[in-house]
C-alpha cells in the first residue's frame, strides 16, 4: 500500500497550529481538513472513530484527527465483525476509477454468445509478460466460465520502451483483439500512432499501487495478482458473489 507523503504529513503538522474547531462540528471539520489537504470535502469523512477523520488521496487512504495533530497510516478493521473498514473503501475506489476510465479505453474479451456473462475483471497487462501470455492462452476457459476479460495496459518496463510500444501498436490497430494476441504470442505488430490510452492506464495502475502484471481487479474491487487458471478463478468469483449476497441480505434484514 502506498504512503501518504511527507509533504502531506507536514500540511498536517501545520494545519494543527491554526485548527481550532470542536470535534464534534463535523462539516466544518471536514470543510478546514480538506482546504489544506488541497482536497475536495468529499474525500473526507468521518470515520467510526469519534474524533478520526479518513482522508483519500491519490487513491490512498490515511487517517488523522480533527485538529489535524496525528495522521494514521494503516488498515482500520471493526474487530468484532471483521468488517475491513478501509479495505471496503479501497476496493470501492478502484472500481470507481475503472468506471472514471471508460469501457471505451478497454479491449474486452467477453464471453461469445450464447455464453452469458457471469463475470467481468479488468486484468492489467503486460504484452510481454510470461503469465500475462498464459492467461491470455486460456481465454476460451475464462470464457466458458462466463468470464469477460477487459484488459488495461501496463508495461512493467515503463514508457519509451519496447513493451510501451508494443501496447500503444496494439491500441492503434483496426483489431485491437486480434492485435493484442499476435503480440501475446511474440509476434510483431506493424508500429502505428494514434491517440492511445496507454499512460493513462499506466498512471492509473501505479496510483492503485499496482507493481506487476497480471494484476487482477474483481467485481467487488479486490485485486489478485498473478494467473489463475479459469475454473479456480470461476469458483472464487462464485464465493464472493455469495458472500456479498448474504451480506447484503443481513443489512436489510430487520434490526432486533
Amino acid at each position: 500500500m502506498k504512503k501518504f507523503s511527507f509533504a502531506v504529513a507536514a500540511t498536517l503538522s501545520m494545519l494543527a497550529l491554526t485548527l481550532a474547531v470542536r470535534a464534534d462540528d463535523t462539516e466544518a471539520t471536514r470543510e478546514k481538513l480538506a482546504k489544506a489537504l488541497s482536497v475536495s470535502k468529499d474525500k473526507v469523512r468521518p470515520s467510526p472513530i469519534a474524533g478520526l477523520y479518513e482522508i483519500e488521496h491519490d487513491h490512498d487512504f490515511g487517517y488523522v484527527t480533527a485538529d489535524g495533530k496525528y495522521l494514521l497510516q494503516g488498515d482500520l478493521v471493526n474487530v468484532q465483525t471483521g468488517e475491513q473498514i478501509t479495505e471496503n473503501h479501497r476496493r470501492a475506489d478502484r472500481l470507481a476509477a475503472l468506471k472514471e476510465l471508460g469501457d471505451d479505453n478497454v479491449i474486452k474479451f467477453d464471453p461469445p454468445p450464447p455464453i452469458a456473462t457471469k463475470y467481468v475483471i479488468n486484468v492489467f497487462t503486460d504484452v510481454d509478460c510470461a503469465y500475462c501470455r498464459k492467461l491470455h492462452s486460456e481465454m476460451a476457459g475464462y470464457n466458458a466460465q462466463g468470464i469477460a476479460v477487459h484488459y488495461l495496459f501496463w508495461p512493467r518496463s515503463g514508457p519509451n520502451t519496447e513493451s510501451w510500444t508494443r501496447a500503444e501498436a496494439v491500441w492503434c490497430s483496426a483489431d485491437r483483439n486480434a492485435a493484442l494476441t499476435k503480440a501475446k504470442l511474440g509476434k510483431d505488430i506493424s508500429a502505428k500512432k494514434c491517440d492511445n490510452p496507454v499512460a493513462r492506464e499506466y498512471a492509473l495502475g501505479q496510483q492503485l499501487g499496482i507493481r506487476g502484471t497480471p494484476m487482477l481487479v474483481l467485481p467487488n474491487g479486490d485485486t489478485v495478482p498473478g494467473y489463475i487458471p479459469p475454473k479456480v478463478l470461476a469458483d472464487h468469483l462464485a464465493e464472493l458473489d455469495a458472500a456479498d449476497k448474504k451480506a447484503a441480505a443481513l443489512a436489510a434484514a430487520p434490526k432486533g
